[in-house]
This record gives C-alpha cells, structure tokens and sequence, in this order.
C-alpha cells in the first residue's frame, strides 16, 4: 500500500455549508478527474462526494505536503476565492499507505460517518468507485483496495450491532419532520429524485403520507420516484411554474447554487402566509439564505442533527470497538493478498516463456527427431509436452507463494 493516498474533507474539520463548494457535479467530474491525473501524475484515483464529505482516493508517489494539496485544489479548478482555497488547504485531512486504506475502511463501514452505523455510505463509495472505473481513471489496484473494502463492510455489518436500529441522516430528518405533527394529505414538493430523497420518501409512503409532487432535472427519475408515491412528475425547470401551494419542501440535489431563491420560494407560495416546511439534506444547501432569514419556515438540514449524531456515537462504542478488530484483521490480511498479487503480476510472463520453450524445442531443436515418430508416438509425445508445461507454469506460483506464506 506504499503509493495509496487519500486527500479528505469533512463534517469533522469543514462547516457543511464551506464543504458544499468542494462537490464535483456530475457533468464536470471526469474532466476534472483528467486533468488531476495528467497534471500530477496520478495513475488512479475515484472520487467520493457525500453529505458530509468530499474524499478522493489516489496512488501516487508524491508526499501529501501543503504544496501538493495546493496544486491538487488548483488544477481541481472549482473557481473557489483564495480565503477559500486557504481554509481548505488549513483543514484537509490526508492519509498515506496503512493510514489511508484504514481510513477507506472506516469511512465503508459508517464509522467516520456523520450518524455511525448509517449503511448508505458503503453504497455511496461503491457507486463512486464504479463510476470512475467505468469511465477508466481506475485500475487492478483499486479493484483489489475495492473488493477488500466491500468484504470488510459487510462483515462489520453482519457481525456487530452498528446497524441495527441505525439512526441515518435520513431518518433523524424525518423523525424531526413527524415531531411537527404533519397531516397525512400535506402537500410535499420533493425537489431531486437521487438516493437520499428516495430513501425519505419510503419513510413518507409508510405513515400514509400521498400528496407528493416530485421534480428533478432528469425527468424519467422524476417519474420512477413519482410513480412509487403515486405522486405527479415534473421536470425541475417547471419549478418556477408550480402554482398548487405546498406545506413541505423536501430538496436534496447535486446542485452548487441555491435553487429555492427568495423568487422561486415566493412563487411556489401562491400568496400564502402560513408557516412552511423545508427539510434540506443537499450539500450545499438548496435554500438560499434570504429565505431562512426572510420567510416563516421550520428549516431541517443536515447540519442541525449534529447533535443527535454525537449521542448516536457514544450509544454505539461497544460496537465501534468491535467494528475496529474487524477492520484490523483485514487489513493484515490484504497486505498478504497483496503480495500474493505481486508474485501473479511478477510471474505473469512465465506461461508465455514456458510456450516459446516448448514452441522452440518441437519446431527447432528436436524436429527433425519428432518428425521421423509414427503418430501414435506423436501424440504421446504432445500429451507428455502438454502436462509437463501446465506443471512448469503451476509449481513456481505455487512455490513462491508458499514461501510468502511462511515468512509472514
């Protein structure tokens, strides 16, 4: 693991809100994902943005020094003011080797979450990985860090009680939102159709919530989300046009600008007074600041379940230490995986060297000897060539491999 690096942004050092400017949306990521490879050199990488972290996993043989991290955020290119990039720089978290992958691992399994024990995030870095291994910025050493990762969630999960009963982000909003006594006919916009929405809207559709008008940029999500609720789709763009009124606005998009202005806000109103509902789970928020400050709301967001989240963590301790073992284990398990790995990368050549031996003796050396056997003795012979090489190719793996085993 000598050339894994992670380079993190976090709920724990970085106000959600500042964190917010760090997401890549989607359209730009692989453009800026390029450019950090070619400029610095950087063979893989994935990139994991969150709720409440903005993480990217690299290899790379540079030190993460606060020059490195300087030019990272640089050729990143998110337009961010200098104070910005300053106080980014003032609080990143970098981890290398042993640390990083440790820290891959702790993230997988919830335990750097927000709300420890919540399972999405393990969905969220999977989702993240394959997106950049399909688009090609991720190779066979992220594939094995990866499969590592996954195994290592899933027996935290299976064999501690970190989830059970879990507290996500998720449901804390929706647990604040029921204290507010909502009627089951209240009017809910839901504004972005991705995971976090979707997984909200179960909790609405269970306590017989049925009034729901969904809208999102792509509009066949709109429709899937819309349909499950029995709700109405739109696209997001129709926002400005939605003259129905509302009780409760539930956002959570990929957006990097307030999408609820003071304007939109003030026309999804229609002209009424009464006291509203936005639960806000985007990072950046998807409210603007004026109408917090300016319109009579109960406001939910991310941030405001901090509190809820810390006592979340000291009830699950026990389990947390349990979870630590577990992670532990495998880590000293993957470093001989690794190895292992190594020895089948080293030894790959050895088939091909072991045929042009074989291919040269038949052909070159003994085809004149070969030659004058009837074909009976011919095939004999093959078949002798043939066992003799798939041994040749087995036992050095097998060997080394062994002696791999002893030593550690």
């Amino acid at each position: 693991m000598e050339y894994l690096k992670i380079i993190a942004f976090t709920h724990k050092h970085i106000d959600l809100k500042a964190l917010g400017k760090l997401v890549i949306c989607e359209q730009t990521l692989d453009d800026r994902l390029r450019n950090i490879q070619s400029e610095l050199n950087i063979k893989e990488i994935f990139y994991v943005g969150t709720c409440n972290r903005v993480e990217f996993i690299f290899t790379s043989s540079s030190q993460l020094d606060k020059s490195f991290i300087s030019r990272f955020l640089h050729v990143l290119d998110m337009g961010l003011p200098e104070e910005y990039m300053e106080k980014f720089i003032a609080n990143v978290s970098t981890y290398e080797q042993v640390e990083a992958f440790n820290h891959l691992l702790r993230t997988s399994c919830s335990l750097e979450s927000l709300v420890v024990g919540e399972k999405e995030i393990l969905a969220q870095v999977r989702r993240a990985y394959e997106a950049c291994k399909v688009a090609g910025f991720t190779g066979d050493y992220m594939r094995m860090i990866m499969n590592r990762v996954v195994k290592t969630a899933k027996e935290v999960y299976t064999h501690t009680n970190i989830s059970r009963n879990p507290v996500s982000v998720v449901s804390l909003a929706y647990r604040k939102l029921r204290e507010l006594n909502m009627c089951a006919n209240s009017r809910l916009l839901i504004i972005g159709a991705g995971e976090t929405n979707n997984n909200i809207a179960q909790y609405l559709k269970k306590h017989k919530y049925s009034n729901f008008s969904v809208f999102n940029r792509t509009i066949e999500k709109a429709e899937s989300l819309a349909k499950e609720l029995n709700g109405k789709a739109f696209h997001l763009d129709e926002l400005t046009n939605h003259k129905e009124g509302f009780d409760v606005i539930i956002t959570c998009t990929g957006a990097t600008e307030p999408i609820l202005t003071s304007e939109v806000y003030t026309g999804l109103l229609n002209g009424e007074t009464g006291k509203k509902v936005i639960v806000d789970l985007a990072v950046p928020n998807d409210t603007a600041l004026e109408v917090r400050q300016n319109f009579p709301i109960h406001y939910i967001e991310v941030d405001s379940l901090k509190e809820v989240a810390r006592k979340n963590i000291q009830e699950r301790y026990d389990e947390l230490v349990h979870a630590e073992h577990i992670i532990e284990d495998n880590i000293k398990e993957f470093e001989l995986v690794l190895r292992q790995r190594r020895i089948e990368l080293a030894m790959s050549e050895v088939p091909k060297k072991i045929k042009a031996i074989k291919e040269k003796a038949v052909n070159t050396v003994f085809a004149n000897e070969i030659n004058a056997l009837d074909e009976e003795a011919k095939a004999v012979l093959e078949q002798v060539m043939n066992y003799m090489e798939k041994k040749y190719i087995s036992v050095p793996m097998l060997m080394a491999k062994d002696i791999l085993v002893k030593n550690s």
